[in-house]
């Protein structure tokens, strides 16, 4: 317990200490301002759009890094995973390099006139590139956890792959492919190297919530603390909802209701 506590004196003291230096009065005014609601507005929708791709593209990986067996699953779950550890700029001289004007990609979707660097596509595709090994890790694990006992028996009683992906395996995992939507949807909201590096910050356009505090930490501190307040608590809201769910007994009930399905799924 003396340990934990201070594990957790370590996270909560600096959030304390921000909290005691907010200008309570002008708290309101500071995070209402024109560019700090542009900032928050674009966030949200960047935020959400980001969250769209990682579940489009993450649900197969975690599939198949789940349930594939083939040369080279443990490399690719690597370079998938590889994210979560590298440096944010990093990523972001990736991306440049990639989808830049000189980029492998870049050139082409230059004459085709398609710009991506610098835009608000590329604040998307930043967040994408940082949040979708959230929904990975979190989907593939609830994956494991399931196991594919409920899969075979439908898939004995000849439904179809995508018919028992639909009525077995995704109602399964459903809540491990919430809780990753939700984590990719809060790393998203809080990304800042990789979109300042290839995105820049343009106001309006590229510049979210994390990279006006960083300007105004430069000209006004009230506000950069505000602001990184406000931020801390919708990271909160949004963290806590992705470990919402039903306990034990609704999780029985998750498994028997996957069992009917997986005997209704050939239907």
């Amino acid at each position: 317990m003396a340990v934990a506590a201070v594990g957790a004196l370590l996270v909560l003291l600096p959030l304390v200490g921000m909290v005691a230096r907010v200008n309570w009065p002008q708290f309101i005014p500071l995070i209402t301002s024109e560019s700090s609601l542009t900032a928050l507005g674009l966030s949200l929708r960047t935020a959400a759009a980001s969250t769209v791709l990682c579940v489009l593209f993450g649900v197969p990986l975690a599939l198949v890094l789940a349930r594939g067996d083939f040369p080279g699953k443990r490399l690719l779950r690597s370079f998938v995973l590889l994210p979560l550890v590298l440096p944010p700029v990093v990523g972001g001289i990736a991306l440049l390099y990639a989808f830049g004007r000189q980029g492998l990609l870049g050139r082409s979707l230059e004459i085709a006139g398609i710009q991506i660097a610098f835009s608000t596509t590329a604040v998307v595709l930043a967040q994408t590139f940082v949040a979708m090994p959230f929904l990975v890790v979190s989907l593939e694990g609830a994956l494991r956890s399931a196991g594919s006992r409920y899969e075979a028996v439908a898939a004995t009683l000849g439904a179809r792959p995508t018919t028992v992906l639909r009525r077995v395996t995704l109602p399964l995992v459903l809540p491990g492919l919430a809780a990753g939507a939700v984590l990719s949807f809060a790393r998203s909201l809080g990304e800042f190297g990789a979109t300042l590096t290839f995105a820049g910050s343009l106001q309006g356009v590229t510049r979210t919530l994390p990279l006006e505090i960083y300007l105004q930490r430069e000209t006004d501190a009230d506000a950069a603390v505000a602001l990184s307040l406000l931020l801390v608590v919708v990271a909160v809201v949004v963290v806590g909802l992705s470990y919402r769910g039903p306990g034990p007994a609704g999780s029985g009930n998750r498994t028997t209701r996957s069992a009917g399905q997986a005997e209704r799924a050939s239907a």
